[in-house]
């Protein structure tokens, strides 16, 4: 159904409500604009307590736990396994149904008195207004988190921000006060949303199923959202291995906060005999927590880095705070419009949150701490390495120094060519780039390959030994494929992908250099784009020049063909997403490409099948939307031995 159609849709239902009021119905989606404001929320005992959670910081009290648990229990607990699952950092909640309706929703409170915040709750759009399914007993509690989505929540403070209002300071804190507020129609703009993760029956009925993994199955079938990567662990092995998972390989790609996660006995009848700690703490989970991924500290400064393409890009200077194990001094802005648009100015007090395992990011100002000294930043007029008048083109968001020689792009762009996804070069990192470069050894990525032992041997850090070996790790370089070759040139908006579906058809430096833009915007996947910048590229005298250099030294400008003429995947598009069993992406990504495939990002109508692993992701709901064929590791195995 199209926007348009849902709001006249709405619209007519508003309308049919107004007139005839006995016709609104307790699940009817006009409840999710909100109520007229309250003068306080009442209070709601809750039917079974809403516990806090031991926790667990180390691999050893895991370990611990289970042998508390064990002792009490038995070895049925370990027998049964362990439901293991995100510990999302929000707003609990417990939400009443009755005949499948929400009647009620409640905070948390002290655990055993909340606040009733049913008219906030049913502007939540992820909450179910009316449970599907015929095996929903009745009366029935859900229990969850309501939860801010980052993405969502950076949109929703940039709004603030145009308005003139207060910014919010973090996700968590925002979610809760939401909740709260007493006029419900605030509470219905802002982007909430929910995860369930555990129900509670009344007195005279009935669980359906004897597992808490087989529980967040049934609050799915209800229309419930539950948090992805759960998991049914046979072991404490496997769940202290999902936990190293989830703290160091998904938790980085995650929409929103967590700070660990929880392990449950998985037998609800274990559950029940195990019982609760001082009347404040189930036996039977624990949270396994996670070093913080977000920290408050100072802007110290706001410097500008040149990249290898000539782009300013904008870093943070911070006063240095730990997070997750490692000091964190620097931080990545993007852009200016993305200052701009966070209100972020020097001298304040930000959130910072570690983005995978290696680039901080700030997540935004904490507005009520400012001082009145805090100083807005813009973007220098002159490249801060050369001085040259900086330029942005129509419609770009970033700013760029247009001198070639600019000694700033100089060092990016050789740390670049010299980078492990272009040519390998290994033993020439960052800083023995900047040697050379100020040695006066190398002005561009082709005095590399004229670089000698002797010549390395004379500067600090260099023995006969180590200069010998570089300058081996550079003549090697000497047979990368024309892909890595034309990546590694830094070539605006060449990316690995755009470098390797351009090196697969015209298969020489040669034939790409004679292409004009409109055969080269042809090629798919490639754009205008990306087509004006190859030929812009090729046109300027002094990039023309360095690639003729690199010829003379020998370097590859062919593409060698690796899929065979009758390949199994001959023309295909694929799409890959979740885990594989024993296959990493790369590995997949291989024998899709030497079976003559094609393996791209995105889901498409256009896409051929999608090979999906363990956690998938929305890539495969859209796949299935599209009606795109979906295989698993052994089906792509099969289906490669087909032909050969």
């Amino acid at each position: 159904m199209s926007d348009a159609e849902y709001d006249r849709l709405f619209r007519e239902l508003q309308a049919l409500e107004l007139e005839h009021p006995s016709l609104r119905t307790p699940d009817s989606p006009t409840l999710r604009v909100g109520a007229p404001p309250l003068t306080a929320f009442p209070k709601r005992t809750h039917a079974v307590p809403m516990l806090s959670l031991a926790n667990a910081f180390t691999d050893d009290e895991l370990l611990a736990w289970e042998e508390r648990i064990v002792r009490i229990a038995g070895t049925e607990v370990q027998r049964r396994g362990y439901s293991a699952e995100l510990k999302i950092d929000g707003g609990a909640v417990s939400l009443t149904y009755v005949d499948g309706v929400l009647v009620h929703g409640a905070t948390r409170g002290n655990g055993m008195v909340g606040e009733d915040v049913t008219p906030n709750i049913r502007t939540v759009r992820d909450v179910p207004l009316r449970l599907r399914g015929r095996r929903v007993p009745s009366p029935v509690e859900v229990r969850g988190e309501i939860y801010y989505p980052f993405d969502l929540f950076e949109r929703m403070n940039e709004d603030l921000v145009r308005k003139g209002e207060r910014v919010f300071a973090n996700p968590r804190n925002a979610a809760s006060g939401s909740l709260r507020l007493l006029d419900s129609s605030i509470t219905a703009s802002r982007p909430l949303r929910f995860f369930g993760y555990g129900i509670v029956a009344g007195d005279d009925a009935q669980l359906p199923v004897h597992l808490q993994t087989d529980v967040l199955d049934l609050l799915e079938q209800w229309g419930v959202p539950v948090a992805p990567h759960r998991r049914h662990c046979a072991s404490m092995a496997e769940v202290i291995e999902w936990a190293r998972q989830v703290e160091h390989e998904y938790r980085a790609d995650l929409n929103f906060a967590i700070d660990g996660g929880v392990v449950k006995v998985n037998e609800i009848a274990l559950q029940q005999d195990l019982g609760v700690i001082g009347g404040r703490e189930p036996r039977w989970a624990i949270a396994r927590k996670f070093a913080p991924d977000i920290a408050e500290t100072t802007l110290l400064e706001i410097r500008v880095n040149v990249g290898r393409t000539g782009a300013l890009n904008p870093y943070a200077v911070l006063d240095p705070v730990e997070i997750g194990g490692t000091t964190v001094t620097y931080a990545t802005l993007h852009n200016e419009d993305l200052i701009l648009r966070k209100d972020l100015r020097v001298g304040d007090r930000v959130q910072v949150k570690r983005a995978g395992e290696v680039i901080p990011q700030l997540i935004g100002p904490v507005p009520e701490q400012r001082t009145g000294h805090e100083r807005r930043w813009h973007m220098p007029s002159r490249c801060p390495a050369c001085g040259t008048p900086v330029v942005r083109d129509e419609g770009e968001a970033m700013h760029f120094c247009p001198n070639a020689a600019c000694v700033g792009r100089r060092l990016e762009a050789i740390r670049h060519f010299a980078s492990k996804g272009a040519m390998d070069i290994r033993g020439l990192g960052e800083s023995r780039v900047a040697q050379l470069v100020d040695a006066g050894l190398v002005t561009d990525v082709a005095d590399l390959y004229d670089l000698t032992a002797d010549q390395l041997q004379g500067l600090e850090g260099f023995a006969s030994r180590s200069a010998e070996q570089l300058v081996a790790a550079i003549d090697a370089s000497r047979a990368q494929p024309l892909s890595r070759l034309l990546f590694g040139l830094g070539i605006r908006h060449v990316g690995a992908t755009a470098a390797e579906l351009l090196a697969r058809e015209f298969r020489t430096m040669d034939a790409l250099r004679a292409a004009d833009e409109e055969r080269i915007a042809a090629v798919h996947g490639i754009g205008e784009v990306i087509a004006r910048s190859v030929t812009e590229y090729f046109a300027d005298r002094t990039s023309a020049k360095l690639v003729d250099r690199l010829g003379v030294r020998k370097l590859t400008f062919e593409e060698p063909v690796s899929a065979p003429a009758d390949g199994a995947l001959r023309g295909q598009t694929v799409v890959i997403t979740g885990t594989l069993p024993t296959l990493s992406r790369q590995q997949a990504t291989a024998l899709v490409e030497q079976s003559g495939g094609r393996v791209t990002d995105s889901v498409s109508k256009k896409t051929s099948f999608v090979l999906a692993g363990e956690n998938p992701g929305s890539k495969l709901e859209k796949a299935k939307g599209l009606g795109v064929e979906v295989l698993n590791e052994d089906q792509l195995r099969q289906r490669l031995s087909q032909r050969g």
